[in-house]
């Protein structure tokens, strides 16, 4: 887009935004993402000789009860608290009776505009080498936060979700990453969409009338901003 000149005014990206029902919410910003791989290494052996071997799942579950009981922040204006979760944890061993030699566990952490990348790796190792165990952490960043401060292009927004829904929406930036956070850059950019109620669960689903509705919001924007 910038480099063939389209950059917009405005942006509104079409995410899912409601919890329950079309109009509820509107997003003017995203938290960040940071996924962390966590390992911890011992010595496989037999467990009934367990003196000859390490067990490296212990020391594996006291760091990751470190890192979820951990209180990062209180969350700010607009963002609502950095929070830490467990998504994966990994032993490769289908044997009951073998002390495995390495365990991983894998996380994701939301947090916002407190924090950035780098300011939250250095935290996490500071958080995990309080613990005195040896580990390795593997970070890998996702997305930094954002936010498009409250406005016009905002304000037209929420008149259009009133006009169609008879709802006054709540500016919020909680819930996923999304493509809004690269055209933040250039322009401000807000998020209205669907109902989120069944994201990334079993059976995910949209209703036909929320995208209607949805639909009808998208026209009454246009019809607002080109008036």
């Amino acid at each position: 887009m910038e480099q063939n000149g389209h950059i917009p005014d405005v942006c509104l990206v079409g995410e899912p935004t409601n919890p329950k029902i079309v109009g509820e919410e509107v997003k003017i910003g995203r938290r960040g993402s940071l996924t962390g791989v966590l390992s911890v290494r011992g010595k496989q052996g037999h467990v009934a000789y367990q003196d000859l071997a390490d067990n490296p799942l212990p020391r594996l579950v006291a760091l990751c009860d470190v890192l979820t009981q951990y209180h990062f922040d209180e969350g700010t204006e607009f963002f609502p608290a950095t929070n830490l979760e467990l998504t994966n944890i990994d032993v490769g061993n289908r044997a009951s009776n073998v002390i495995p030699g390495a365990g991983s566990a894998t996380f994701n952490i939301r947090y916002n505009d407190m924090w950035n990348g780098e300011t939250l790796s250095a935290k996490l190792r500071e958080i995990l080498d309080a613990s005195g165990y040896a580990y390795d952490l593997q970070l890998k960043e996702g997305a930094e936060s954002f936010m498009t401060e409250p406005g016009d292009w905002s304000d037209l927004v929420i008149a259009a979700v009133q006009d169609v829904t008879s709802m006054t929406p709540a500016i919020t930036t909680n819930g996923g990453t999304s493509d809004a956070r690269f055209v933040s850059k250039y322009c401000p950019v807000i998020e209205f969409g669907g109902v989120n109620e069944s994201v990334h669960q079993i059976d995910e689903n949209a209703k036909v009338e929320d995208l209607e509705t949805v639909t009808k919001v998208f026209t009454r924007v246009l019809e607002r901003y080109f008036s």
